[in-house]
């Protein structure tokens, strides 16, 4: 069990000589941290990972800026028909700015792979289009924040010169759709999960994901899981979002899979609030390993079974919500 400080004052992740403010480390239902790194170039790490998932069909935009190299990614899934991953990379991180924080600029990315992050009233618009083997794509989509409704950010702090700021945000409600080709996909009762990331990261590093989003006997259920990266640190990314309300699960977590066969069932415990089973059924697998640089990415998609205990709302049990979880293997 981890003793971790709630935050809710804004506070800024830096010090004026790049180095982690002590006073930053912590937890928040909102976010509330100046991202903005100065100093320490090749070493920063910046991004917005989107993945809104529908019981038929999904859609991840990924925008990155490593220092060294920019990344833009489109990954569109059909459960049992077409899977298309669509990346582009920019040397240097040419033509991709993130902005420092949550609140910041909107993000456009052109070139052959084209994403743009639009913040609107109540939310955020999305749009994606790039040329595949199976026709044009071209995406459209608005990912609601409902009013009230909580996020988990949190400050991982390896050393004053290796640290992380990670906003997960589960359960947003989404519409809108894909094409792809002369195909049409509708996006409408869609859930929406952001990764917002802003950070200065050790060389190597692996690390556990898990998120899912749906509705369970009336209820808007949202998981957000972690482990491996953040182990020793004292503190974790874990956390329940129930009817927009966020409980802090502050162990870290246990997690039992097969790396000879990721598809296998996974388990995920350690903690009295929750107790869960995870049974894939696709795998997306990801290799680079250009060097200095490797990406060796397992992500499973599938459905969470088991018990979860947020604050003051009982025992909740799930049967097929519908999420992922990967293994990641990163020296970059």
């Amino acid at each position: 069990m981890t003793h971790e400080r709630e935050i809710t004052e804004p506070v800024a992740l830096c010090t004026s000589q790049g180095r982690l403010a002590r006073e930053a480390v912590g937890w928040s239902r909102t976010p509330l941290h100046d991202t903005a790194l100065s100093g320490g170039w090749g070493r920063n790490k910046r991004w917005e990972y989107w993945c809104l998932t529908t019981p038929t069909h999904l859609i991840a935009l990924t925008v990155s800026d490593l220092d060294y190299l920019a990344l833009t990614g489109v990954y569109f899934l059909e459960y049992g028909g077409v899977e298309l991953e669509k990346s582009a990379i920019s040397p240097l991180g040419r033509n991709v700015r993130l902005p420092a924080s949550l609140d910041g600029e909107d993000i456009a990315v052109p070139g052959s792979v084209q994403v743009s992050i639009t913040r609107e009233d109540g939310g955020h618009r999305l749009r994606a289009s790039c040329r595949t083997s199976e026709g044009d794509l071209a995406a459209d989509l608005f990912v609601a924040l409902p009013a009230g409704h909580e996020t988990l950010s949190v400050v991982i702090p390896w050393s004053d010169k290796r640290f992380q700021f990670t906003s997960k945000h589960t359960a947003r409600p989404a519409e809108g759709t894909v094409t792809l080709g002369a195909r049409r996909y509708d996006f409408t009762g869609a859930w929406g999960v952001l990764d917002h990331g802003r950070g200065r990261w050790p060389y190597d590093t692996l690390w556990n994901w898990g998120a899912a989003s749906g509705t369970q006997d009336g209820r808007v259920i949202g998981l957000q899981l972690g482990g491996k990266w953040t182990d020793g640190t004292g503190m974790t990314e874990n956390a329940l979002c129930v009817d927009g309300h966020l409980t802090k699960v502050g162990e870290e977590l246990a997690w039992e899979y097969d790396t000879a066969d990721f598809l296998k069932p996974w388990r995920i415990t350690g903690s009295d609030r929750l107790d869960l089973t995870f049974t894939p059924f696709h795998e997306r697998r990801a290799s680079i390993n250009a060097g200095l640089l490797l990406n060796d990415t397992h992500q499973c998609f599938g459905h969470y079974t088991g018990t979860i205990r947020p604050e003051n709302g009982g025992t909740i049990e799930l049967d097929g919500l519908l999420g992922w979880a990967e293994q990641v293997h990163m020296r970059w």
